[in-house]
């Protein structure tokens, strides 16, 4: 049995699909892993992919990065979660944002063709893994809204409280660690660090956020 069936049985894009169901499905699917040191690229913007990723260990980020080698995070890649989905899906379009390891990590590729096409042997999972795709499909979708609500703010403290709100309200709790570093977080709210390390220190001396690196208090006297 494949070495990463018990992580994959654990995946939402999984999800329903027993360990001897999943090991059989990896070589219907042309499962292939690699291995990437932190910062490497693993996919190019302007490539087009017939794979969709999966992280194994580590994580990722989604970049996107202008002529002039500015950049702006869209989301990151936890382990267990797929990337790519949509431009497998749609071979011939190309990709318009990277994503490149944040830390050491170990991904797993599978070929789309194969996934959303019934194999020679009518795995009678098929459509649980095509269903399982949509449903992810569909969450990737509601936190992009979540992101494009952010943004709408036009100041830099409008954007952060924005942010810090929703990942308060998403773990049910005031105290929570965010995934980013300030650098990172900069880019995905797309401000300068330095604004953006300022504000911080505004909010937390008007007693409105408190913060440690990236574990953050938000408290309700929020004029």
């Amino acid at each position: 049995m494949n070495q990463y069936v018990t992580l994959l049985e654990n995946t939402e894009l999984f999800s329903g699909i027993n360990a001897q169901e999943i090991d059989a499905m990896l070589g219907c699917l042309s499962a292939k892993t690699k291995t990437y040191n932190k910062n490497c690229y693993i996919l190019r913007a302007g490539a087009c992919v017939h794979s969709i990723g999966m992280v194994l260990s580590g994580s990722v980020l989604i970049v996107k990065e202008d002529f002039w080698g500015d950049r702006s995070i869209i989301s990151e890649i936890l382990p267990g979660a797929i990337f790519a989905e949509a431009y497998a899906c749609l071979s011939q379009m190309p990709l318009e944002a990277s994503v490149v390891a944040n830390t050491d990590t170990e991904v797993m590729f599978f070929d789309v063709r194969k996934l959303l096409t019934v194999c020679t042997s009518a795995c009678s999972f098929h459509t649980r893994i095509i269903q399982n795709l949509l449903s992810a499909v569909s969450a990737k979708n509601v936190e992009l809204t979540r992101k494009i609500e952010h943004l709408t703010k036009r100041t830099i403290r409008g954007r952060l409280l924005s942010y810090l709100s929703a990942e308060s309200l998403k773990c049910g709790r005031s105290t929570f660690e965010i995934p980013f570093n300030r650098q990172q977080l900069a880019e995905y709210l797309s401000v300068d660090r330095s604004a953006l390390s300022g504000e911080i220190s505004k909010l937390k001396a008007e007693n409105i956020i408190a913060c440690k690196k990236n574990t953050f208090t938000v408290y309700k006297n929020i004029p």
